[in-house]
């Protein structure tokens, strides 16, 4: 059996099921389905997902057995966040992206950009 794919590897669209069967019964259903929020996720997002069910939301102890840093494997969650609609906690800290967005739209100047980055 293969993993799930969730995204189509072309467009990068969210995937849809049109069948589902039971190999012990041989019941098979046909139609359009949603894999809902897993459907929103890529297939190293839902390994990561996994991981933190399996590391009970211990992101230190996730970071340890991923072998990065605690900001990368928090990096990651807040993607899978945002993946899901959801905002990320930013715990008092900068976002250096949205920062860095605004510089480059001109929105802030390069002293403003400094100021915000080094909190």
């Amino acid at each position: 059996m293969y993993p799930l794919i969730t995204r189509d590897p072309v467009s990068g669209a969210e995937l849809i099921v049109t069948r589902l069967e039971c190999p012990e019964s041989g019941v098979v259903i046909e139609g359009r389905f949603s894999l809902g929020w897993i459907g929103r996720l890529t297939r190293e997002q839902l390994d990561f997902v996994e991981m933190m069910v399996k590391y009970r939301g211990n992101i230190q102890r996730l970071a340890a057995e991923m072998n990065v840093a605690y900001n990368t494997a928090r990096s990651r969650l807040d993607e899978i966040v945002a993946a899901l609609g959801g905002t990320p906690e930013n715990d008092g800290r900068v976002d250096r992206r949205a920062v860095l967005d605004r510089l480059a739209a001109k929105e802030i100047s390069v002293e403003e950009a400094m100021r915000l980055l080094k909190g």
